[in-house]
């Protein structure tokens, strides 16, 4: 079975995973997430897994708010532990946020 790893952190990028991931667990795949925190107020965040119904995130980085350096260095630090122990097939990012550079920087270097 494939692994597939959905990383998130703000409000749009909820709203587009919820109809992806749904479709991919449908087709068999096994889905997991990373929730960096970038928004981390309960209505920014939390509200969307429920609404959506998403499942909770695998991973919950909580690395808040920040300079956007500050925010891409440490989620690409956390994101490539998660990838190097979880051994993902690929990986899925959304949108323009530091979440998505630092997700996509830590899949592309580990070959994912």
């Amino acid at each position: 079975m494939k692994r597939i790893l959905t990383i998130v952190g703000a409000r749009p990028q909820f709203i587009k995973a919820a109809p992806v991931s749904l479709a991919l667990q449908e087709a068999g795949f096994e889905c997991m997430s990373v929730h960096t925190g970038q928004h981390y107020d309960e209505n920014m965040s939390a509200v969307f897994y429920d609404q959506l119904n998403m499942t909770k995130p695998t991973h919950q980085l909580a690395i808040g708010s920040g300079s956007h350096g500050w925010q891409t260095g440490e989620g690409l630090k956390a994101i490539e532990e998660i990838l190097i122990s979880e051994k993902p097939d690929a990986v899925l990012v959304y949108g323009d946020t530091n979440a998505t550079i630092a997700g996509a920087l830590a899949a592309v270097k580990l070959h994912i």
